[in-house]
């Protein structure tokens, strides 16, 4: 007992003087490095040396608090203890403010890239660095307290196997998300045709994507689904070429015929969003004289372009029910021969 309270005062002594050293430090190091910041534009480097001068602090209060309590002649046993709880907390302290700023970097690095998919991207893998980073700090630590990696590594082995037979088909969607970001077959907000899926694409996610379809409806598929199928995007289509053939009774007189071309030119010159191509008479079907009617939609508004093709249709039923063009449909004629006997 005496050689602790002989011991106490150079213990009291070393914390007091390593409490002095540490407000010393933090103040030269924030005088230093305002300093060394304020010649920069950026804010990154003023973050920096915030998330620097806030860890000084704690870590030369805990190495001060290790220090004098090294110096007190205590049991073996309990120097350890206090050693290792020490040496978590100055790990969590650097796990903690290294986060910050590898996330601030890559956050600053994402803002500058002009791509928004690779932005994205980058965004998203945010956590796992994060996690990356405490995972090895943790191995790290072990490491230090003397722990025997060997069996450590083997058990991460055989869990690492374990998980990855468990999560293959997560972490198969999760780089068919990188996939879609990096090779950008649609984005949010571009109208696309998969399989029999007429949709908006609302949201991109890690695993699935969010569709909302012409009915209204939300559709989730996922993102395998997606980058094997084939996909149509109409998010760039400047021009919507619409092919169109309909049929009139072989009954139409022959001045009507040749009118028919130019009354639908009219007709789609006439209407909104359309720009007419051709319309021709192509073909003698089996119960009809097929025409085919070719023009484009500048948009690629799905719904403005059904809107025009259906003006479109009805103008010409409408028109040909008022010249007396009928429509053809499936007939067939009989003849029948009466033989004399």
């Amino acid at each position: 007992m005496d050689d602790f309270y002989k011991s106490l005062l150079p213990s009291l002594a070393s914390l007091i003087a390593g409490i002095l050293i540490t407000l010393i430090t933090s103040k030269v190091a924030k005088i230093v490095l305002d300093k060394i910041t304020k010649r920069t534009k950026t804010e990154t480097d003023d973050y920096i040396a915030k998330v620097i001068v806030g860890i000084v602090k704690p870590l030369g209060i805990i190495l001060s608090v290790s220090l004098a309590w090294m110096i007190l002649p205590i049991a073996p046993g309990t120097n350890n203890f206090v050693m290792g709880v020490s040496k978590l907390i100055v790990l969590l302290i650097i796990i903690r403010a290294s986060n910050k700023i590898l996330i601030r970097l890559i956050n600053r690095w994402s803002i500058h890239i002009n791509d928004t998919a690779v932005s994205t991207m980058i965004d998203s893998l945010s956590p796992m660095i994060r996690s990356l980073v405490w995972a090895v700090g943790f191995v790290f630590y072990l490491q230090n307290m003397g722990v025997q990696m060997a069996a450590i590594w083997a058990l991460l082995s055989a869990g690492g196997i374990g998980a990855g037979l468990a999560l293959k088909e997560p972490v198969q969607e999760f780089f068919e998300y990188i996939t879609i970001l990096l090779d950008k077959p649609f984005q949010r907000g571009e109208f696309i045709h998969v399989e029999d899926v007429w949709a908006t694409v609302e949201q991109v996610g890690v695993r699935s994507t969010r569709l909302k379809s012409i009915n209204g409806e939300i559709i989730v598929m996922s993102n395998s689904s997606l980058t094997k199928g084939v996909i149509s995007n109409y998010s760039e289509m400047k021009n919507r070429r619409i092919v169109h053939k309909l049929g009139v009774v072989y009954e139409t007189d022959l001045s009507k015929m040749k009118d028919i071309p130019n009354t639908i030119e009219s007709i789609v010159n006439t209407t909104t969003d359309a720009i007419f191509d051709r319309c021709n008479f192509v073909e003698f079907n089996s119960s009809s004289l097929d025409f085919e009617l070719v023009y484009f939609v500048p948009t690629n508004d799905y719904i403005r372009a059904m809107k025009a093709q259906e003006s479109i249709n009805l103008n010409i039923m409408k028109t040909f029910k008022e010249k007396g063009i009928d429509f053809a449909y499936p007939t067939q004629t009989l003849h029948l021969k009466r033989l004399n006997p």
